[in-house]
């Protein structure tokens, strides 16, 4: 099965993770990453009423760390990670997570 996840910050700057030959990772294990990060990078919720959509969730840790976060081949490793559970979370074949418009899209 297909698994691809796409981090954009506009047109200038997307990347690709293909997650095709990757261990998917456990549901329960990526909603405890991503709550981890959400938490460890003081991430706000977006929302006014306070609560903490999983979409919210997914923009919010890739705005925190910024850009440099995916394009570094030194944080590669988190990157992949992150696409691990962003795939697993939401559990499509296709997800693209476009920080810049604040949307996330399968």
């Amino acid at each position: 099965m297909r698994s691809q996840v796409i981090v954009s910050w506009g047109e200038t700057a997307t990347y690709t993770f293909d997650l095709d030959e990757v261990q998917p990772m456990p549901h329960d294990m990526a909603r405890s990453w991503l709550d981890q990060q959400f938490t460890e990078l003081g991430c706000e919720p977006i929302r006014l009423t306070g609560k903490v959509l999983l979409a919210d969730k997914v923009l919010a840790v890739a705005q925190a760390v910024g850009q440099s976060r995916f394009a570094d081949e030194a944080h590669r490793a988190w990157a992949n990670m992150y696409a691990r559970a962003v795939s697993a979370m939401l559990a499509k074949p296709v997800v693209r997570v476009d920080v810049a418009a604040l949307t996330v899209s399968y």
